[in-house]
């Protein structure tokens, strides 16, 4: 099979002829630039000290391109975003060295200031003249959201002030998205995008990374708690966003056609790693709505496949998300309470499509043994992969500092048991 027929057989739950992969093509499936950096040189891809390119600056994941792909076995490639979080074009990549000696590319207007205590700010639109909107700490590896937030008015409380960052699509990315989708389907491989626009209340968006002055609520804990006392306000602003999200898929859908594989409909968390921190009842009123438009809209007007992604324990969630029109759930956080694969695969697997759950990013694969790692995939392949259903995937991005023995170690042990009919 090809790598698309690979994915295709596996979203329709029929077994392929072995277990489809995915590294790196989604912003939540993705490995942190310094294990990229290291991994490429373990498998001797690179001369020592070339750089590799930062694609998401906000989480540093690094670039997974297409000889890394090859020589690990993966059948996904992602549709690079035209900017960065912090609202600067990825684009005239310029060289800069992590703190840890890691060298990598970064957008010409990544534009950073050390303060004092040895943390790093970045600015939204690269404009040092207005407050920073990100900060990597002294010895940290990813930028961490700086809440801007005026104080809050009720009374001039204005949803236009939230969608702020959700306007009608430009014509020049809509030309970035026709030369990546020409560029990769020259490729075998399954092409997954995430356009954006449709992640309501994605946490990681709500301060506005991008905005040099946001307006509206943009604190995390303001915008939680409005979604019980305003959500009359949140509705408002899911509404308008839904429309425009919509609009814009119409027109990008115009330029890329039926080439996209899949599509990350939303990003945004409902799970701890307890359970839930939103009851059944607030989904299917106030998320399940607009996330059934856009998946009614796909599934009516191209060939996509709808993913969702949500971290934590949120098996009692599947059922409405599945109702909403999802064809995909990641990451599978297995050990999240009541997430055990087998009871997930049991219960769901002829409904959804697992993508990830593949091996633990929080214990056994930063600090676990390569054969610790081997023995996981093994069983999580023995619980998933059976009748289709299933993209192998670690549980979100492979994070920093994750020996490089580990990562190998787990694509290696996907070769030997993702094979139809090898089983652990």
């Amino acid at each position: 099979m090809t790598s698309l027929q690979r994915l295709s057989a596996a979203v329709a739950h029929t077994e392929p002829d072995r277990v489809p992969v995915d590294l790196g093509a989604t912003s939540v499936s993705g490995m942190h630039v310094s294990v990229v950096y290291r991994l490429r040189q373990a498998l001797e891809l690179d001369p020592p000290g070339t750089p590799v390119k930062v694609i998401n600056l906000y989480q540093m994941l690094g670039e997974v391109a297409l000889d890394l792909i090859d020589a690990l076995g993966v059948d996904t490639v992602c549709v690079p975003g035209p900017r960065s979080s912090f609202g600067f074009p990825n684009a005239d990549w310029k060289e800069w060295i992590m703190r840890d000696g890691t060298p990598v590319l970064v957008p010409g207007q990544f534009n950073t200031q050390y303060e004092s205590d040895g943390s790093l700010l970045q600015y939204p639109q690269g404009d040092k003249m207005v407050p920073a909107s990100g900060m990597m700490p002294k010895d940290g590896f990813y930028f961490d959201g700086i809440v801007r937030q005026d104080p809050i008015d009720d009374d001039a409380l204005n949803p236009q002030d939230n969608l702020e960052e959700f306007g009608a699509i430009s014509d020049s990315d809509l030309a970035h998205y026709a030369r990546e989708i020409e560029r990769l389907s020259h490729t075998d491989k399954a092409i997954v995008a995430g356009f954006g626009g449709t992640g309501f209340g994605d946490i990681a968006l709500v301060p506005g990374l991008g905005l040099k002055h946001p307006k509206g609520i943009r604190d995390v804990e303001e915008w939680y708690i409005s979604t019980s006392i305003r959500s009359d306000y949140i509705h408002e602003v899911f509404a308008k966003q839904c429309e425009i999200g919509i609009a814009n898929l119409e027109r990008i859908y115009g330029v890329v056609g039926d080439r996209v594989f899949s599509v990350m409909v939303t990003g945004t968390d409902f799970g701890t790693q307890r359970g839930p921190f939103i009851s059944r009842e607030t989904y299917t009123h106030l998320y399940a709505p607009f996330h059934r438009k856009v998946t009614n809209w796909v599934h009516e007007n191209t060939s996509w496949k709808c993913m969702i992604h949500t971290c934590g324990s949120v098996v009692t969630l599947l059922p409405d998300m599945i109702d909403a029109g999802f064809d995909i759930f990641n990451p599978v956080q297995c050990s999240a309470e009541g997430m055990d694969p087998r009871v997930l695969k049991e219960r769901f697997g002829n409904r959804i499509t697992f993508w990830g759950g593949g091996v633990n990013t929080q214990h056994t694969l930063p600090f676990g043994t390569p054969r610790e790692v081997r023995s996981e995939v093994a069983d999580r392949i023995e619980a998933f992969g059976q009748g289709g259903g299933f993209v192998f995937n670690a549980i979100h991005n492979i994070q920093a500092g994750t020996p490089v023995e580990n990562v190998i170690a787990m694509f290696d042990a996907v070769k030997e048991f993702g094979r139809n009919g090898v089983r652990a």
